[in-house]
This record gives C-alpha cells, structure tokens and sequence, in this order.
C-alpha cells in the first residue's frame, strides 16, 4: 500500500512554520529536513517569527531558523536581519564586560572550529590576566568567573547547534554515562579505542558531530577543569536534575 505524502509537504509554508514551533524538539528535529527543502518560502517569514521568540531562552528552534535565513536570504533581507541584531539574535549577558558578538557570528555561521577557539579564548578572558598569559585556565581559576557569562557561553552553544553541543549537552551526558568520566569521553567523541582524538585535524567540525562534542576542554591534565565548569553555579542548574524541595 503506497503511502502519501508526508503531511509537512501539504502545509502551507506559514502552517508549517507554527508547527515547527509548537513542537516538541524530537519532533522539531523530525521536521527540520522538511524546513530546509522549503527554506525559500519560509525565509520573509523568519524575521517576524523572530521578533516574537524571547532572545533570553534556550530555544534551538530560533538559532536554526536564523541560521536558514542567513544560508538563503537575498541581500535585502540579510541586511534587515543585521538592522535589527547587530549582535545576533541571541541576547549574550556577560558580567565581566566581555563581547560575545563574534562567537555568536561564527556559531550562525556553523563556523565551529572558529567558534571553539574563540570559546576557549574568552574562557582565558574569564579566568584573568595570568591564564591569558599561559594559554590555559586552571580548575582553581573557575570559580571566580561570573555565572553570567559561563551561562551565556552555554546558551550561544545551544541555540546554535540545534540543541547538540554545549556545556550542559555534555553535563547531561555524563549523567547517562552514570557520571563515569572515561565512558563519557568516547560519547564525546574525544577518545576512541583508548586514544585520545588529535586535535584540531581529527575532531568534526560540523553539526553531524557526536552530540556534546564541542566545546572542547583539555583533559589531557585531566578532569578537574571541566568538573569545575559544569559544577559552576552557572552551568550546574542547566543541567543537573532539580530536587524537589522537602516538606516537611
């Protein structure tokens, strides 16, 4: 018996849309292929669409629909996007006075090797003038930096990776590896048949990478940096389960 075609291919393009966003994110992710296909009848709808979505959430579905506008819109519509965030969509706090502008560019960019580099360049930023210095941060520098900032790290990571990289991706991950760091590191990605991958040839670059696989931290000196990280009350709350408050 021969099947129909797939409902999203019936919808108009501005009910195709509502129902992107409504969706759940598994079912985001099943229509994100059916976006893509029709990208140049739902572009001069994305801006507006935009406009309504909180630029302070967690929300991937605006960070791929930005990025389908940026890979098709005419020239037209790219500058009205950049009339309206300069920066980027995302609003990127930061407590420490730093500019996240360019790392947001380069994620809308899918430009992620660029964008790792520039994350472990403002980690260096964070951790101050002596980590600048000597081209690492130590775990014992982490606390000290503004949760804000480590926060909006994360979130620019999210938003722009369809929800697969980022700091608190890989917090959760090493929750269903039961919290057991060298079956993480293979999840990641970052280690295979024992050896760790070589950087920065061997590492995928791409949105089809391992999901958690950037941004990438050094664990060559092992694990306490970025134990220290995702226990950071900025990233901690992000994605450690919440305990119900015990009542008494």
């Amino acid at each position: 018996m021969l099947s129909g075609p797939p409902v999203s291919s019936t919808l108009r393009s501005d009910e195709l849309l509502d129902r992107f966003l409504c969706a759940s994110g598994r079912q985001q992710r099943s229509l994100v292929a059916a976006l893509e296909a029709r990208a140049g009848e739902l572009i001069p709808l994305i801006i507006g669409r935009l406009a309504e979505m909180d630029p302070r959430s967690d929300s991937w579905s605006a960070g791929f629909l930005v990025q389908l506008l940026l890979q098709g819109a005419s020239p037209e519509q790219e500058q009205a996007f950049w009339q309206r965030y300069p920066q980027g969509w995302l609003e990127a706090r930061s407590g420490a006075g730093l500019d996240y502008t360019s790392l947001q560019h380069h994620l809308m960019d899918q430009q992620f090797e660029a964008a790792d580099r520039l994350t472990s360049e403002h980690l260096r930023q964070l951790a101050g003038s002596e980590a600048l210095r000597r081209g690492y941060v130590y775990f014992s520098e982490v606390p000290a930096m503004p949760a804000k900032d480590l926060e909006s790290l994360d979130r620019l990571w999210v938003v722009y990776s369809r929800g697969r990289f980022g700091f608190s991706v890989q917090g959760r991950l090493l929750l269903a590896c039961g919290s057991q760091w060298e079956r993480l590191w293979p999840r990641l990605g970052w280690k295979q048949a024992g050896v760790w991958t070589r950087y920065p040839r061997s590492f995928d670059w791409t949105i089809e990478a391992p999901e958690g696989h950037m941004p990438l931290i050094n664990q060559l000196r092992g694990v306490r940096l970025m134990d220290a990280l995702l226990t950071h009350p900025g990233l901690a709350p992000r994605w450690q389960p919440q305990q119900e408050p015990v009542r008494g």
